[in-house]
């Protein structure tokens, strides 16, 4: 069987699968999961063409995985077949342990169980499967082999996982001002003393690259009425979660059921195998199935909230700079409260609040290098005679509140 295929994506055009390996991977139900998974959750009630999966955002990212590899050796970069392979793999499968509706619900379902870590098992047990073919993978993957570049192009503030996904979601949603610029910042790409750097003339291009990315989280993932129907679908599963540990019956998915009705953290998953087998088997169809079932349910707060998520019925949303005062919260509740008959206690599940916050650039933590002109190595935030680079890396926080338009 011919193993070296081709696929024809939208983003890049034809893509070829290298090896037999990586198809083999591709074709497992693992993999295959992520075709049901959608890459940006709820993101459609804004970007209604937002409908593309973690499965395209994974071969997308494993083929700006071979650009950057190819482009590595041709500046005379010593990359072995099998460590390109081994580089492939690991973005190929990074995301393969997300959960439904990606991020929005990671930690609804589970006690402290990040993405990360259930991918870093679900790589073990294919590395199993076949037969420690996935060994320098897993090593990239997490970051012990010695050649950390290979990580860095995994998983650094300007890895091939960015570079697609902005590339991919600004072309699903139609911002195209949210395009990073890969094709350049990959063929400025070069490496020093194993370390991932970019030559001095990738200065604005990485400047564009975080000004996209600044743009494309407050234009697009957290765009305030995302941020209501991802809280909104947070708040149903939360509530189907504590009926179900209450006792009460709660329609879903046998799979979906096993998570809603007792706690799982991060050591069973470790010490019980088939909390992993349910794990694989859930994706979005069991969230909106569910929801479709929870819409008639006799609690009214699930009903409603049910109901009005699957009509986009969403909840306004209020932004600000500080905190909402605690006077003004307990007024919601009361005009929640009173106008739906609810007791107060379950009025307050339906007012929403929290923060989000983003910074485009971390310069403190693990940054990204500029090699200068005369052979330094320094952050591109002192390499930029521009001031947009350090403006990117101050965080921006708002603060959140959600409510049932009705009451006003």
């Amino acid at each position: 069987m011919n193993k070296k295929k081709i696929f024809n994506d939208p983003v890049y055009g034809f893509v070829t699968i290298p090896t037999e390996l990586l198809f083999d991977l591709i074709e497992h139900p693992y993999f295959q999961r992520l075709r049901r998974i959608q890459q940006l959750g709820l993101t459609s009630f804004v970007y209604p063409g937002a409908l593309h999966t973690r499965f395209h955002h994974a071969l997308g990212a494993m083929h700006l995985m071979s650009l950057a590899l190819r482009s590595l050796k041709d500046k005379g970069v010593k990359i072995s077949a099998k460590e390109g392979e081994a580089a492939m793999i690991a973005i190929l499968l990074h995301d393969i342990g997300h959960g439904p509706l990606s991020h929005a619900l990671e930690h609804s379902i589970f006690d402290g169980v990040p993405h990360e870590q259930l991918s870093l098992y679900l790589m073990q047990r294919l590395n199993t499967e076949f037969d420690g073919r996935l060994d320098l993978a897993i090593q990239i993957f997490q970051g012990s082999y010695p050649r950390p570049f290979f990580h860095q192009l995994v998983s650094s503030q300007l890895d091939m996982d960015r570079l697609d996904y902005l590339n991919r979601d600004s072309f699903y949603t139609g911002v195209q001002e949210g395009r990073p610029g890969a094709d350049r910042l990959i063929k400025m790409l070069t490496v020093v003393d194993e370390k991932l750097v970019l030559e001095e003339k990738a200065v604005y291009s990485i400047e564009n690259f975080l000004v996209s990315r600044r743009l494309m989280y407050w234009q697009v993932y957290l765009h305030k009425t995302v941020t209501s129907a991802e809280q909104m679908v947070i708040r149903i599963v939360q509530r189907a979660r504590d009926l179900a540990r209450s006792g009460q019956e709660v329609g879903a998915s046998s799979c979906l059921q096993y998570f809603l009705s007792r706690p799982v953290s991060i050591r069973e998953f470790e010490a019980d195998d088939s909390i992993l087998q349910r794990f694989v088997q859930l994706d979005d169809y069991d969230i909106w199935g569910a929801v479709k079932q929870w819409a008639t349910h006799p609690d009214k707060v699930l009903s409603y909230m049910a109901s009005s998520i699957l009509n986009r019925h969403l909840f306004k949303i209020s932004l600000q700079a500080e905190p909402f005062d605690e006077d003004f919260k307990l007024g919601v509740t009361e005009l929640i409260a009173e106008h739906f008959q609810l007791p107060t206690n379950e009025a307050a599940l339906l007012m929403l609040h929290g923060r989000i916050s983003n910074n485009a650039y971390d310069a403190v933590g693990e940054t990204i290098d500029v090699l200068t002109k005369r052979g330094r190595v320094v952050n591109v935030a002192e390499a930029s005679d521009l001031p947009n680079i350090r403006a990117l890396s101050q965080r921006v926080e708002k603060h959140y509140l959600c409510y049932p338009k009705e009451i006003m």
